[in-house]
């Protein structure tokens, strides 16, 4: 109705957040938007509820297949809990066709041709140029992606025998420690550099310093005080949830909060005392500063400059996370010297890097399948042929057309969208250097934290205070200088472990 009405700038920018507000939005037809709504709910609890079930009659939730998957070895194994999970998905697949068609409706309601364009129009920039700026930005990050990819693949080969891992071709899927293999994180131990390294030991400090769960958010909540940034209200600390209640189930995935708009800030969280937790508590609270931020703006203002933002800005925290920031808080006594982060680079680079393919991907497929360019027979081809393209992963057994294997990743009968945490990936590292300059840390990227450097937090607040009021790229040059988003610093950062990758990579054969 108010497409085409002049109107000022701000009005403008208000009512197409308003339009784009929605992710799969209703037809006009009362029927339509009802069936379109029960097949949402239908597919969240095919999921929630999804099992896999051996012969003999036992059945295992996702947490407990994804545990098997992480540590256990046996490929044969590994497959069975792969093949076994894709299971659920194959009735969602009818379900998720019609979803499409109705949503393609309700889109072209609003004025777009399909939901595809809905999706990639949320970004400040024309539909169509959106996708070819992700292509711009994988294109700076698969030089050192192919570097980590052939080393991984040449350790798996040692390690499965080169008949399970073929060394010219793409990396069957179920060996990588993760269902989807969307992180490496947990096969380090099979890739990890021969030489001992001496990496800090933040779980066991925490342990022998006497941490509990409130001390390790009262620490995070000192990173950003030590920023400038004002302390979390009272009511942080009685509405929080930080263990598991006795007695009742909860959702333990850790979440952030502002319920009021204001000052209702909360985390939700089971925090077990580890190292990798400590890092999570310091990226939820990202999020909770970031909602305290923007909370003065117009109601329709109040969110990340674009989706992108929020996860960067909780993982740009984590990232300061360093030996040199435990050593300042006392967790430990000494700095390891540089010869020691080629292992803890290698760390981060089977979380982070490996997971960027796959960040974009995701949406790739949906965005062809939303738009009627591919048809339902092709939706599992077309997965695997953009799996393979981009994370050089193939299916360990042919898939039949009647796979949806998609449908085995939460975000896709969720509908959540993908995209932002591909940008997240990038952005925060770009926001991580941005910060380390203006903090005036002059060492190598992968050694800086911001902690303690009150012109590094205002800096960041100033772009947090802005919300979606502007154009994310205004936000980013209020931070970074640039409008551009660039992953260039992504090679900075990890620049250590890329020489010692090409070292290991010399008599390998590469790519796939």
């Amino acid at each position: 109705m108010f497409n085409d009405v002049e109107v000022d700038a701000d009005t403008r920018r208000q009512l197409e957040l308003l339009k784009g507000g929605l992710t799969i939005p209703p037809p006009a037809n009362r029927e339509k938007a009802a069936r379109l709504a029960q097949i949402g709910s239908e597919l969240s609890s095919m999921y929630g509820s999804g099992q896999y079930c051996r012969e003999d009659g036992t059945c295992l939730s996702l947490v407990e297949v994804s545990a098997q998957m992480a540590t256990s070895r046996d490929a044969d194994l590994l497959l069975v809990y792969w093949e076994g999970w894709r299971e659920v998905a194959v009735p969602m697949k009818p379900l998720y066709v019609e979803q499409v068609g109705l949503g393609n409706e309700g889109a072209q309601s609003l004025g777009f041709s399909n939901v595809s364009e809905l999706w990639r129009g949320k970004y400040d920039m024309p539909a169509d140029e959106f996708p070819k700026e992700l292509d711009r930005l994988w294109s700076q990050v698969e030089p050192f992606y192919e570097s980590l990819h052939c080393h991984v693949r040449a350790k798996l080969g040692e390690h499965y025998g080169e008949d399970t891992v073929p060394q010219d071709q793409p990396i069957p899927a179920h060996l990588l420690g993760n269902m989807w293999a969307q992180t490496w994180g947990n096969i380090y131990d099979v890739v990890k550099p021969e030489q001992e390294m001496q990496v800090p030991d933040v779980t066991a400090a925490l342990k022998a310093q006497g941490y509990d769960e409130l001390a390790m958010v009262k620490q995070a909540e000192s990173f950003f005080s030590s920023l400038g940034f004002e302390q979390l209200p009272e009511t942080f600390w009685e509405r929080s949830m930080f263990q598991k209640p006795e007695g009742r189930d909860v959702q333990c995935h850790a979440s952030a909060w502002n319920l009021d708009d204001q000052e209702d800030l909360r985390i939700k969280m089971c925090i077990q005392k580890t190292g990798e937790e400590f890092n999570v508590i310091h990226h939820e609270l990202g999020h909770n500063y970031y909602q305290r931020a923007y909370k003065d703006q117009p109601l329709l203002y109040r969110g990340s400059a674009n989706d992108g933002f929020h996860e960067a800005i909780g993982d740009t925290i984590a990232l300061s996370i360093t030996p040199k920031y435990l050593k300042q808080i006392g967790l430990i006594d000494e700095i390891p010297d540089a010869s020691n982060d080629i292992g803890m680079l290698m760390q981060v680079a089977l979380d982070k890097i490996a997971f960027i393919p796959f960040g974009l991907m995701v949406d790739q497929w949906r965005w062809k399948v939303m738009s009627g360019e591919v048809a339902p027979e092709d939706y599992n081809k077309l997965w695997w042929e953009l799996r393979e393209k981009y994370q050089g992963v193939q299916a360990p057994v042919d898939r039949d057309d009647d796979a949806f294997d998609p449908g085995a990743k939460y975000h896709v009968p969720a509908n959540v969208p993908y995209t932002r945490y591909f940008l997240a990936h990038i952005l925060q590292f770009q926001f991580h250097k941005a910060l380390c300059d203006i903090a005036g840390d002059e060492g190598p990227l992968n050694r800086c934290s911001i902690y303690g450097s009150e012109e590094a937090g205002t800096a960041l607040n100033k772009m947090l205070e802005m919300g979606m009021s502007e154009p994310w790229q205004n936000a980013m040059t209020t931070l970074t200088g640039s409008p551009d988003m660039d992953a260039s610093t992504i090679a900075a950062y990890f620049a250590p472990l890329k020489t010692w990758l090409d070292e290991q990579n010399k008599d390998r054969m590469c790519g796939w």
